[in-house]
């Protein structure tokens, strides 16, 4: 899948799915900037294992991407995780959902990972 999120041939409900389950907007807001996914289980709240489901789903739709690897606390390899947009539109007016999306920025990434220091 390319950076920055969803092919055009994407499944609608793919995404539909992702966004519709339990904790999805929630890992979305918090991987504004790279984080783990025990990082993002902690923050939130939920279990690691409900995490992981929803970081999978999320890379499967293109909403979520696997940014590298960093070393754990306890010196395991760990995959690093951000979101690859900042808004999502659907329109319903048609047969089919219809997306649109604010992809996030390399700059603005760049940006937030220096306030983020």
């Amino acid at each position: 899948m390319p950076r920055g999120g969803w092919t055009a041939e994407q499944e609608p409900n793919t995404l539909l799915s992702a966004l519709g389950s339990k904790y999805s907007a929630e890992i979305l807001c918090a991987a504004g900037t790279p984080k783990s996914a025990q990082a993002l289980s902690e923050d939130i709240e939920i279990p690691i294992a409900t995490c992981y489901r929803r970081i999978e789903e999320l890379v499967d739709a293109g909403l979520l991407e696997c940014e590298g690897r960093t070393l754990s606390d306890e010196g395991r390899r760990t995959n690093i995780y951000r979101r690859t947009v900042d808004e999502i539109e659907v329109n319903f007016s048609s047969d089919t959902p219809r997306f649109s999306r604010k992809r996030r920025t390399e700059a603005r990434n760049r940006l937030e990972d220096q306030l983020e220091d």
